[in-house]
């Protein structure tokens, strides 16, 4: 009678726990790939090539992390702002999170675009925007915002497409810059992450957004895209 050895049993498990993190990590690598690849044509560094839509759907941040200002907040703004002045939208939902009296996107996002210029008829804020799929499904169900141009990094413009994409949105996003360095290769990194959750929480457990309700329809007779 042969006997197994409790070598052979670790070794045996060892074996499993390898094949099983192997396939955890190919099919992480494989949503972040889809993700990216299947958006790319809806993705645009050239404001001018881009298509003109009503609605430029700013996706929002923290202004300033450790008292100093965050340049990926700054290169939406100032994304949204020249999206304005040429015309290429005429309205801004600027959705974000809402956390407490001190810390709210929305609103930091509207008042640097009121000082640039742009018409407060032309800004409506969403302050359940606590995700990304927040502020994509929250676009479509309660401000009938079904067209967009999403304003974002590359990284984050590929996921908030992929997930309007899912809604049946009919979306484009202006992908701004983002610093370079180590702080941009660990949220890139955290990305890859925020991928695979994305994908269940659409496909898997049908998650919806945290927040919907009665709709709010955004008024578009403010200035006409020329």
């Amino acid at each position: 009678m042969m006997t197994i050895s409790v070598f052979d049993i670790i070794k045996k498990w060892l074996k499993i726990t390898a094949i099983v993190g192997i396939t955890l990590v190919a099919s992480v690598l494989a949503a972040d790939f889809y993700m990216s690849f299947s958006t790319q044509t809806q993705l645009y560094q050239d404001i001018e090539a881009l298509p003109a839509q009503e609605t430029a759907l700013v996706l929002g941040t923290s202004k300033y992390i450790r008292r100093t200002l965050n340049p990926y907040y700054q290169y939406r703004i100032d994304a949204a702002i020249e999206l304005y002045k040429q015309n290429k939208v005429t309205h801004f939902l600027l959705s974000g999170d809402n956390a407490h009296r001190s810390y709210n996107e929305p609103w930091t996002m509207k008042r640097d675009l009121l000082k640039a210029g742009i018409p407060e008829e032309s800004i409506t804020l969403d302050y359940a925007g606590f995700r990304t799929l927040d502020s994509v499904q929250r676009a479509k169900e309660i401000f009938d915002a079904n067209s967009l141009t999403i304003v974002t990094q590359k990284f984050h413009c590929e996921r908030a497409v992929f997930i309007s994409n899912h809604f049946d949105m009919d979306t484009v996003c202006l992908v701004v810059p983002s610093p370079t360095g180590w702080a941009n290769r660990k949220i890139r990194f955290r990305e890859v992450l925020a991928r695979t959750k994305a994908m269940l929480d659409l496909y898997i457990f049908n998650v919806q957004a945290k927040f919907l309700g009665p709709k709010e329809p955004i008024d578009h007779r403010s200035l006409p895209i020329e």
